[in-house]
């Protein structure tokens, strides 16, 4: 199966023609299916029109019953016209997709399953096998295997839009999250509200994908043992995802399954198969491919022992053999490594922490305070968001918001206390690396024109840093912190911080109120909180009329936030936090 005249390997819907599959056919994997997006008359004309009088022909084709049955038509009816060749068309169902129970889906086919982007590995592996010169018997039985050992699982913010229409109003509320989604606009089969942080909706999919206890699902036979599973996963752009959100994605995937002990061979990630619609081919002759969501393909490899499977090394091989079609995605053909988590916030906490414990006189208002500034950021995140559409990247709310939840949840674990201020701090800073996205980073990420996230939070621990320790340099007569220990502490990190950004007031970024704040407290020796925080709320108030010379503002057309009179996200966050301590 070289070359067209000795076999064809179809793997294409030529009923319906997705652009998924001409992105798939022009070297390996021997695909001969379409030579543009047109639609072409089912039965008899699918082999012939593609494949001529091909002698070898390997039909591989998702689980959706107007593919299945066009192919069957063409199948049926080329045996017919060819009794002498009817035994070298092989056929292949897909059904990947595991949202769907067994009994719900009982009556649509052989593991009660639609077809979904899993049934890209088939084509991959079934094809480089192909290319290679491998019998119609080996290809298909390869085909038959990968499509046995797989599971899919979809999930979406939103149904995609079909060109040259008006846009649709979402049947998801905005809080909303659907999983199960088809790849025909299908509507998933289970919501989720609120929308889970990515480190919980991911756990959820793979439970999906790789239970063993569920009667409606146990879809693959995975064994639940560390170092006994092996896979390789696929991680598909259903077409409105950016790379960098896909990237987040697939590292989280990653990362839960070597948590659980699974082995990771390798990790595809791109747009493999996008989410379409029935009415963009019947009407408009087009295709929708913006859908907001994302699927997981496993594939669960053979143990390196099996005799009764393909060996683990030949499927790991066609995989990654190489491919010049524009629709098969880089990868690099090898393991993913498994990245060491460091903490160096924990050890930096030991040194910093390491005498007796700084303490404040009411821990328990100490605590309700960052509470409250927690709940109090989670609230503006709205505004801010819309601040940094205008003036930023757009993130700076969600990372606020983001940052907040992980400091409550550092709170609730106490983790964070009144009654170890130095190590508190550095809880806050760890929160800072962790579990707040975006190049932004954190609170203190906007003082400088940012261009990666390590230099964010590397910025952001400076100045926490600088304050846990300027804090325990006048603590040296009483473990106890003061309000004029406080200031100290707060000038000492301000000037540290002066040493690695530019920023100077007025300038536009959180530098502005921080300042504003850190100054006038000095001036009372930390006894006059009402005015310094009246102070950093007028520094951030004035950041609407001036011009940007530092963080992302600084790239933004400056009339248009003169015109606007938007202030600057960051030092709004700021104040946000300040003016909570006063309530």
């Amino acid at each position: 199966m070289t070359d067209r005249k000795s076999g064809c390997f179809v793997a294409e819907d030529l009923v319906t023609n997705r652009p998924m599959r001409v992105l798939l056919v022009r070297k390996h994997p021997s695909l001969y299916g379409t030579n543009g997006i047109y639609r072409m008359n089912p039965g008899q004309g699918i082999l012939t029109g593609e494949c001529g009088t091909p002698s070898n022909t390997v039909i591989i084709v998702k689980n959706y019953t107007g593919d299945v049955l066009n192919f069957g038509l063409a199948k049926e009816q080329y045996a017919a016209i060819h009794p002498e060749k009817a035994g070298q068309v092989k056929f292949v169902i897909v059904g990947d997709d595991v949202a769907v129970g067994k009994t719900q889906g009982s009556i649509v086919g052989r593991r009660h399953a639609r077809g979904l982007a899993g049934t890209i590995l088939v084509y991959k592996i079934a094809g480089a096998l192909a290319h290679r010169g491998g019998s119609l018997d080996e290809v298909y039985n390869i085909a038959q295997w990968v499509s046995s050992n797989l599971g899919t699982i979809g999930v979406g913010l939103d149904h995609c839009h079909v060109p040259g229409t008006a846009a649709a109003t979402s049947h998801l509320h905005a809080s909303e999250i659907e999983i199960g989604m088809g790849i025909h606009n299908e509507s998933g089969n289970r919501r989720l509200s609120p929308n889970p942080p990515l480190k919980e909706l991911i756990p959820h999919l793979l439970d999906l994908l790789m239970s063993t206890s569920d009667p409606e699902r146990s879809f693959l036979p995975f064994q639940s043992h560390k170092g006994k599973d092996e896979v390789v996963v696929m991680v598909n752009n259903l077409g409105g995802v950016s790379e960098l959100e896909l990237g987040a994605i697939a590292k989280e995937v990653h990362t839960t399954l070597h948590a659980r002990g699974v082995i990771v061979h390798r990790i595809l990630s791109g747009t493999f198969m996008e989410r379409s619609t029935l009415s963009s081919y019947h009407v408009n002759g087009q295709t929708s491919l913006n859908m907001p969501g994302f699927s997981i393909t496993l594939l669960l490899l053979p143990s390196k022992d099996s005799t009764s499977a393909p060996a683990q090394s030949l499927l790991l091989s066609l995989l990654d053999d190489q491919s010049n079609a524009p629709g098969w995605k880089w990868s690099s053909r090898a393991a993913p490594p498994v990245q060491p988590h460091f903490a160096p916030s924990a050890s930096q906490a030991e040194q910093i922490t390491s005498g007796t414990p700084l303490k404040v006189t009411d821990a328990k208002f100490f605590e309700a305070s960052v509470k409250r500034a927690c709940e109090a950021l989670i609230a503006a995140e709205p505004e801010i968001t819309r601040m940094d559409t205008i003036a930023g990247d757009g993130d700076c709310g969600l990372t606020l918001k983001a940052g907040a939840e992980a400091v409550l949840r550092k709170l609730s674990e106490r983790k964070i206390s009144g009654f170890d201020i130095g190590a508190s701090i550095i809880v806050v800073a760890q929160v800072a690396e962790e579990a707040m996205g975006g190049t932004s980073g954190a609170l203190y990420s906007y003082v400088y024109p940012i261009t990666s996230r390590w230099q964010s939070h590397a910025l952001v621990r400076i100045f926490f840093s600088a304050l846990a320790q300027g804090l325990h340099s006048n603590a040296t007569t009483s473990a106890t912190v003061t309000a004029e220990s406080w200031s100290d502490a707060l000038t000492y990190a301000l000037a540290k911080l002066y040493t690695y950004t530019r920023a100077r007031p007025p300038s536009r970024t959180l530098v502005d109120p921080l300042a504003a704040f850190v100054e006038t407290l000095a001036k009372s020796s930390g006894s006059d909180l009402r005015a310094a925080v009246e102070a950093a709320a007028a520094g951030a108030e004035r950041t609407r009329d001036v011009e940007a010379k530092a963080g992302r503002s600084a790239y933004v057309e400056g009339d248009r936030l003169r015109k606007e009179k938007i202030p600057d996200p960051g030092a709004w966050g700021v104040k946000t936090i300040l003016e909570s301590l006063m309530n």
